[in-house]
């Protein structure tokens, strides 16, 4: 799914979470380091985290194995710029998504959206099945801390509050351990474990958010 663009989202040095050693400043660099992040993601969907060199990718990028390495140390700091990527993407979307009519005004029109827009992600986005929001194996925190900006004026709770800080940290966590098994279940992600991840997120946040 992801939706066409002029130009491929960047990263930046907020946004790159620290992954990048050089932050492109001309158009050039940009799009190379671009290049690199698509052919990061292809070469993890076809071979997997393990089998995933720099040199590979360059290979794949057409660029040479130094410029790789002129914006990352090691493949975990390109997969995690990756990841960081696919979070931004993702955010951009929903923004889009619930900026639309009809979407609804509330929170629970919000979860709504941001489990369609995951799901939309995880069938389409290249490298998006391995690495979502974070390296293999790495939480979902850097989305929990963000979904309060999101969400805005729809949260009938304070951003600042730490108890709605926890649960959206837990409904992360829970969505994400729950898709997962709509993608175990089948390849395009089984429909009805998706509905029910709906009921299960919004059953929880309305501990806090009624």
């Amino acid at each position: 799914m992801p939706r066409p663009r002029a130009e491929p989202a960047m990263p930046g040095p907020e946004s790159a979470g620290g992954a990048l050693r050089r932050v492109p400043v001309q158009r050039r660099s940009a799009e190379r380091l671009a290049r690199i992040l698509d052919a990061c993601a292809r070469e993890l969907d076809e071979g997997g985290y393990e089998r995933l060199s720099t040199r590979a990718v360059a290979a794949r990028a057409g660029v040479p194995i130094g410029s790789v390495y002129r914006f990352f140390s090691d493949k975990r700091a390109m997969t995690d710029a990756l990841a960081h990527r696919n979070l931004d993407e993702f955010l951009d979307r929903t923004a889009a998504r619930l900026a639309e009519p009809g979407t609804g005004t509330d929170w629970r029109a919000a979860v709504d959206v941001l489990v369609d827009e995951y799901t939309a992600m995880k069938r389409t986005a290249p490298g998006f099945a391995l690495v979502e929001f974070g390296a293999p194996d790495e939480s979902n925190q850097d989305l929990a801390d963000r979904l309060p900006e999101l969400l805005g004026d729809r949260l009938t709770a304070d951003p600042a509050d730490p108890r709605l800080r926890l649960a959206l940290t837990v409904a992360v966590e829970a969505a994400d351990a729950a898709l997962q098994l709509a993608f175990r279940v089948g390849r395009m992600g089984d429909s009805r474990v998706i509905d029910e991840v709906k009921v299960l997120v919004r059953a929880y946040l309305g501990t806090v958010l009624e």
